[in-house]
């Protein structure tokens, strides 16, 4: 029965990534905290999961027009080098502080997310 647990996590940051939000906030805890993964295994899923996702999300986006292009290529380059230093790091760290690290960063997203609907819902809620 845990082919289940993979299927549902898989179809739910399937579904977050194709909103281009990241799966892997998703994947990864469902990974580690619900499949009993290493942190550094589950990212290392996450990342060959993430090609995929990334390249169907990309012809979405590009097809609807939603792609800024202007600075893209910087971008690119220098998130290349970022993922790259990043993985390098990854894996000379502890999984403990790895995982700490990932709860963290999490928080700040969704502390971010969080606080930028509710400037939008005020400046609605004045507009009308």
């Amino acid at each position: 029965m845990s082919w289940l647990w993979y299927v549902l996590a898989g179809l739910a940051s399937g579904i977050v990534s194709g909103m281009g939000i990241g799966g892997g906030a998703i994947l990864i805890p469902a990974l580690t905290i619900f499949l009993g993964m290493e942190q550094q295994a589950a990212q290392k899923i996450n990342l060959l999961y993430f090609l995929p996702t990334a390249a169907i999300a990309l012809h979405t986006h590009t097809k609807s027009g939603n792609i800024e292009k202007k600075g893209l290529f910087k971008l690119v380059l220098y998130g290349l080098v970022g993922a790259g230093v990043g993985a390098i790091i990854a894996v000379h760290i502890n999984g403990q502080y790895l995982r700490k690290g990932f709860a963290v960063f999490l928080l700040c997203m969704a502390a971010y997310e969080i606080v930028k609907g509710c400037k939008r819902w005020k400046t609605k809620r004045l507009a009308h």
